[in-house]
């Protein structure tokens, strides 16, 4: 028994005086206090309920020798840790700040609101304005009143004026310009051999244009069964002090 690591946590069945009874050992302490054994008190049944001497159940000889014989300076003092994540003072703050707001929109009272009447303002034009609208009006009454008889009579005359000389010059070299087209000599011209030249694409390009082709056939062929199933994380960020105050003030 001086091997055992930890208490004994519940010992049944032990006959003490012929009488049943339950001997709990509390967890593994120091030796001073290992003989804390607590006892119940005898089971709440009638005599007729009560079973007998030879129904109880029996303890083994050796595992009774055993506890009786058992030297409690073989057990070793541990102290307990327990370890409970709390949360930070900012999660709390949060929280609590949440808890509030749902709080105050639940129990929200609308017969605290006030009905209030929708004024209209007509804002007045300044100075300016007006008298840019005063202007503006004389001067369409000034073309709605006029008097045509008030016009003096006047002969229109038509003068055609001469070009100058860069006029002339740029003429007569528009004209011959045609004028050698038109007359062109076509026995002047040499016989020419039109070589056609189609450049190869350098290597960057034919990379590139392979890439693209690659990149538009992993379109094309893609599987969707390789795609992986991910869960999607809907985030509510909570109201600031700011828009909770606006909010309250509302």
């Amino acid at each position: 028994m001086c091997d055992h690591k930890y208490s004994i946590l519940s010992l049944h069945s032990l006959l003490t005086g012929g009488e049943f009874c339950v001997l709990n050992f509390i967890h593994r302490r120091p030796c001073s206090h290992l003989t804390n054994v607590h006892i119940r008190s005898k089971m709440a049944c009638s005599v007729s309920d009560t079973p007998s001497l030879k129904d109880l159940p029996k303890v083994a000889t050796d595992l009774k020798s055993q506890l009786e014989g058992f030297n409690t300076s073989c057990l070793r003092d541990v102290d307990t840790n327990e370890k409970i994540v709390l949360p930070s003072a900012e999660d709390l703050a949060k929280e609590k700040q949440h808890t509030a707001l749902l709080q105050d929109v639940e129990q929200f009272q609308t017969s605290s609101l006030r009905r209030t009447n929708t004024v209209e303002k007509i804002v007045l034009p300044n100075a300016l304005d007006v008298a840019t609208e005063k202007n503006q009006k004389s001067l369409f009454d000034g073309i709605e009143k006029f008097d045509a008889s008030r016009l003096k009579h006047t002969e229109t005359q038509e003068k055609n004026p001469l070009p100058d000389k860069d006029v002339v010059a740029a003429e007569k070299a528009h004209q011959n310009l045609l004028d050698g087209v038109e007359h062109f000599d076509k026995t002047q011209m040499k016989h020419a051999t039109t070589e056609e030249k189609n450049p190869l694409p350098p290597i960057e390009a034919i990379e590139a244009e392979k890439e693209k082709n690659k990149f538009l056939n992993g379109i094309e062929n893609f599987d969707p069964s390789k795609l992986k199933h991910t869960e999607t994380c809907e985030k509510n960020p909570l109201p600031t002090k700011d828009v909770i105050e606006q909010e309250k003030t509302a």
